[in-house]
């Protein structure tokens, strides 16, 4: 038996932006759903061998196993504030370390699952943390490797050795008794719930420290109005990506639920909606892409599925929503931010990310931090008007904290256009943008008119020097299974659809374009390479393409 030794509980405080503690720290949402609604499902696991889904666990079965995970935390030694790294794919193990450690006030530290030799001891370093959990396919990485703090791991999914002191995860964090310590403190909303690494794509990760309002505010009820109680969310991506490990939370602080499904599969997508009964869902980077070409089935439209949120909005949206019986929602955001821009359903206008949202404060600037012109192009900065309702800064990184948070904006990196009826439009990351012939090009457009042929699958634009200064266009393409892409068929197919200042003149074909393990493009390793040995050359090959008169 578990028992729970009584915590202190102080006043909450008045200001109404912030809200009470049980609707946004994970402990007291976990309690609270345990006590209103015990026998609702809180998370369903994919079965494939199951027509009806795997197993389900309620919101009082939850909160026992919670508990036992953080009792056992606490018997490791881990306290109330200490950070404990998480290194492993999603499901159930995972799920209980990132809300147990949560039930006793300590502060989750995901890991990509791809990070080795350098990167990973920057992380680990960056982490602070002293116990990790881990999976045991992971474990042969941390030889060799400066573990920095740590002093012990958990290990799930199979028997591993480590360098360091190591306890199964079923012995560590599924204890049968004793009595969870009490807190030192409430937990409350602006206390750290998580670090989380930026993706890496374009040099060393920074670790993005994140208040439970932080995450509340990212998606919670009045940001994501259109997601409710009644939606089951569905659970594909990594945990160490905010889109993993933050819908998550979403859902508990609505008393919804989620369906765990292991990863993002094409062929498969559909099925595990049906399975897990999943309402609602992201569709990251080239997903929606490869929804779209799949080839089409009868059943299309037949699922649970009945939102999408679309980053970024690709293909025909209307015609998309059609074909999946699906409304379609997109957004801007990113770790550091709280969903500054949201759209209404099925957009139509192309390349938009929404409006701006209430609560935020979003503005357009030059280099200088001075407002642009109406339809110019400039970097949003954004802020809130909640306390802690962004970033807490980037953990152990003074000199980044400062340079994104000068003059009192979060500067974004992103480069945007806004329209007279208050769209925004994505034109790209300020790093990405291509510059040819004195115009400014969009990779975000190129591509999208260059996923448009029916023999590409994906496709990503960079910048590549030119002789004559500035840049070149440089497009990377994998094609469709069975497919073949023909170079003088692409640039043909491009010229009645773009502007001629855009069209590529070099074309590489890969199998595959290099993406994280949440589908984005590592375009970085993309412009490493620059122009190999097999890019094909449009103006080697006697293509021409000049601008008309009008």
């Amino acid at each position: 038996m578990i028992d729970i030794a009584e915590s202190p509980w102080t006043p909450e405080t008045t200001d109404p932006r912030i809200p009470p503690r049980d609707h946004v720290v994970s402990r007291y949402l976990i309690d609270r759903w345990a006590e209103s609604q015990p026998d609702k499902v809180f998370l369903k696991f994919d079965d494939p061998d199951c027509p009806n889904g795997g197993e389900e666990w309620t919101y009082k079965a939850f909160r026992e196993r919670a508990i036992r995970a953080g009792l056992g935390f606490q018997q490791l030694g881990v306290r109330q504030g200490d950070h404990v790294a998480v290194w492993g794919p999603p499901g159930r193990e995972h799920t209980l370390a990132y809300l147990g450690l949560h039930y006793i006030g300590a502060v989750y530290v995901p890991i990509n699952t791809a990070y080795r030799g350098n990167l990973l001891a920057h992380v680990l370093a960056i982490s602070d943390a002293k116990v990790a959990v881990v999976h045991a396919e992971l474990c042969p990485r941390l030889t060799g490797v400066d573990l920095a703090q740590l002093e012990r791991i958990v290990t799930f999914g199979g028997d591993a050795d480590t360098p360091l002191p190591t306890v199964a995860y079923a012995d560590a964090l599924l204890p049968e008794a004793g009595t969870l310590a009490p807190l030192e403190r409430p937990i409350e909303p602006w206390d750290p719930m998580a670090i989380i690494f930026t993706s890496g794509t374009t040099g060393p990760s920074k670790g993005v420290l994140a208040s439970y309002l932080h995450l509340y505010t990212n998606a919670g009820p009045v940001t994501w109005p259109m997601v409710t109680g009644e939606d089951r969310w569905l659970q594909n991506f990594p945990m160490f990506h905010i889109a993993g490990m933050a819908t998550m939370y979403v859902m508990l602080t609505r008393g919804g639920s989620v369906g765990m499904v292991e990863r993002f599969d094409t062929s498969t997508f559909w099925d595990s909606v049906r399975r897990t009964g999943c309402t609602a869902g992201f569709l990251l980077g080239a997903m929606a892409t490869f929804l779209e070409k799949a080839p089409p089935a009868d059943d299309d439209a037949r699922s649970p599925m009945r939102l999408l949120f679309m980053v970024p909005l690709s293909g025909d949206i209307a015609a998309f929503s059609r074909r999946f019986g699906v409304d379609v929602y997109t957004i801007f955001n990113m770790t550091e931010i709280s969903t500054p821009i949201i759209s209404e359903a099925n957009p139509l206008r192309r390349g938009v990310c929404g409006k701006q949202r209430e609560g935020v404060e979003v503005r357009l600037t030059d280099a200088n931090d001075c407002e642009v012109p109406l339809g110019q192009v400039g970097e949003m900065l954004v802020r809130t008007d909640r306390p802690w309702g962004m970033n807490s800064g980037y953990y152990k990184n003074p000199e980044a904290t400062a340079k994104a948070w000068r003059n009192g904006w979060f500067h974004t990196g992103d480069a945007f256009t806004r329209d007279a009826d208050g769209y925004y439009y994505f034109v790209d990351r300020m790093k990405d943008a291509i510059r040819r012939r004195g115009e400014n090009i969009s990779s975000l457009e190129v591509e999208a008119e260059v996923q448009a042929h029916p023999d590409v699958r994906e496709a990503a634009a960079i910048a590549v020097p030119s002789v004559h200064g500035e840049d070149e266009v440089l497009v990377c393409v994998a094609p469709q299974p069975g497919r073949r892409i023909d170079p003088p068929d692409l640039i043909a197919f491009l010229k009645p659809r773009m502007a001629y200042f855009m069209i590529p003149r070099y074309v590489r074909i890969l199998p595959e374009l290099p993406k994280t393990p949440t589908t984005k493009v590592m375009k970085h390793e993309l412009r490493a390479e620059g122009i190999t040995q097999d890019t094909w050359d449009r103006e080697a090959a006697g293509i021409v393409v000049k601008g008309e008169r009008f």
